[in-house]
């Protein structure tokens, strides 16, 4: 069953196509991964689901409602919650001030609370900086704490935009393992990843941008496996790109 339905997505940026006929299926309690070089147009998918970019053309439909005309907090109220590139944190804020921005829709305090002691389970680390600002953090410790603020409006579908970006590799596996315990909490993960080996790893299926345009799709263990995707993202002749469009 799908979660998120993205039918033929058009985005213009001054003239230019960030998106151009984007269209994916999101299974319910699935890990996604979405793939591509820079500029592919990742990251303006990711933000035009939450409704951060107005889209120019296509349509959005969440639980079979169509969602496109809904602006960034009724989506969030629906659970739809984005956890930007670069944390985004409140560096003068402490890490529970942080957090608790993250619940800023929730008004059941029995609710904040279970959700509040999840996440310090889930997050160890973060449950012991509680008191600490967010500048005096390190990266991997930030990156947690983005994510955690995400999960606090107990999202239906949690999207990840490069949580590994900038992080020490034993701090990567860390993400990809916390990745794997969020969608065991039957939480829809959508991940935007640089590395596209980790995220074909740890995800059930994937989408390849090129352009602004989906050029393939499939499960995540055949596009790992697909000289396509090794030559043109998995370190194989890295001067080549995939010019073939369609299913694996």
């Amino acid at each position: 069953m799908s979660l998120l339905e993205v039918e033929r997505l058009c985005v213009d940026y001054a003239g230019v196509h960030a998106l151009h006929q984007v269209s994916a299926n999101i299974p319910e309690k699935n890990v996604v991964s979405i793939i591509g070089a820079n500029g592919a147009g990742k990251s303006t998918l990711l933000k035009t689901i939450a409704g951060v970019v107005k889209p120019n053309a296509g349509a959005l439909r969440f639980e079979g409602e169509d969602i496109t005309a809904l602006k960034p907090h009724e989506r969030l109220d629906r659970g739809i919650a984005l956890c930007p590139e670069g944390r985004r944190l409140f560096p003068e804020l402490t890490v529970y001030e942080n957090i608790r921005m993250g619940a800023y829709r929730v008004r059941d305090r029995a609710r904040f609370r279970s959700r509040l002691d999840f996440l310090h389970a889930v997050f160890p680390r973060v449950a012991e900086r509680g008191n600490q600002v967010a500048a005096s953090l390190s990266g991997g410790e930030q990156q947690m704490v983005a994510i955690a603020r995400a999960l606090m409006s107990h999202p239906r579908l949690l999207m990840l935009d490069e949580p590994t970006l900038g992080l020490a590799p034993k701090l990567i596996h860390e993400v990809a393992r916390l990745v794997r315990t969020i969608n065991s909490e039957g939480i829809t993960v959508v991940i935007v990843e640089q590395n596209a080996k980790l995220a074909l790893k740890i995800s059930d299926h994937a989408y390849v941008l090129e352009t602004g345009a989906v050029v393939l799709e499939g499960k995540s263990s055949d596009l790992l496996a697909s000289d396509k995707v090794q030559h043109a993202y998995l370190g194989g002749d890295s001067g080549r790109q995939s010019a073939d469009t369609g299913h694996l």
